[in-house]
């Protein structure tokens, strides 16, 4: 197993910050405990805890998890769904060939 130890850009920890605060608030909304979620996801509440504090430690799976439980699961998709940089990046690549003369 890699012993290195992944290093959180300040940019990517303030995103899974924000995604941490919107679970949570998702979960305060739905007037669910946080004992009641973890369970029903199959994780711990310190899971739970940590995901709603935006740690890295967390698995993607737990993730997918507690948003299954709070009928959010369909927003996994959004992910990387548009891809702009992407599609400038390839479109550039693209050779345009010239016209040929009139006849």
């Amino acid at each position: 197993m890699n012993d290195r130890a992944i290093v959180i850009l300040p940019r990517v920890q303030s995103v899974l910050d924000q995604l941490g605060e919107q679970i949570k608030l998702a979960r305060l909304r739905r007037k669910l405990t946080a004992q009641q979620v973890a369970e029903r996801a199959g994780i711990n509440r310190t899971t739970l805890w940590n995901i709603e504090k935006g740690a890295a430690k967390v698995t993607m799976a737990a993730f997918a998890q507690v948003l299954f439980v709070l009928g959010m699961e369909k927003d996994l998709l959004k992910l990387a769904a548009d891809d702009e940089l992407g599609r400038r990046i390839q479109d550039s690549g693209l050779i345009i060939k010239k016209r040929g003369p009139k006849k």
